[in-house]
């Protein structure tokens, strides 16, 4: 018991180093764009209120919650997109790492979107209805 107890004890006095770290190192990146992504939004975080938490740091031209098509609930991120860059930058560093909705969100530069490849045609059905497997042997 001894033991577990001075071993949390170091690893809780190193924890708190890694974690200034990762925050440091998170936060050198620099804004190329006004657009920032934020993460670790509640399910509750609409639009709205994103908008109302970062509105002291500038004019906002857009923001936006992205939703579950399905459940239409949060996925737990969104965007906000200033006028200037200064002003995402204000943004990035008073609200990284704060509490929103009762959640930590991190603020973190945009990154443009990746283009997505073509859909793949889906082979016609047989006339039964159904699909063929083109998997040889057993997969299970």
């Amino acid at each position: 018991m001894a033991f577990i107890s001075s071993f949390r004890r170091v690893l809780g006095g190193s924890s708190s180093a890694l974690q200034s770290q990762f925050v440091v190192i998170r936060h050198n990146s620099t804004l190329t764009s006004p657009k920032l992504f934020i993460s670790g939004l509640s399910r509750l975080t609409t639009d709205e209120k994103l908008q109302e938490a970062f509105s002291p740091f500038g004019q906002i031209v857009d923001a936006k919650v992205v939703m579950d098509r399905a459940s239409g609930r949060s996925k737990g991120f969104g965007f906000i997109t200033y006028t200037s860059i200064e002003e995402a930058e204000q943004a990035r560093q008073g609200m990284n790492a704060k509490f929103l909705d009762g959640w930590v969100i991190f603020v973190d530069p945009a990154k443009p979107r990746e283009p997505r490849p073509p859909p793949q045609a889906q082979p016609n059905p047989s006339e039964t209805g159904f699909r063929t497997n083109k998997t040889i042997g057993w997969c299970g």
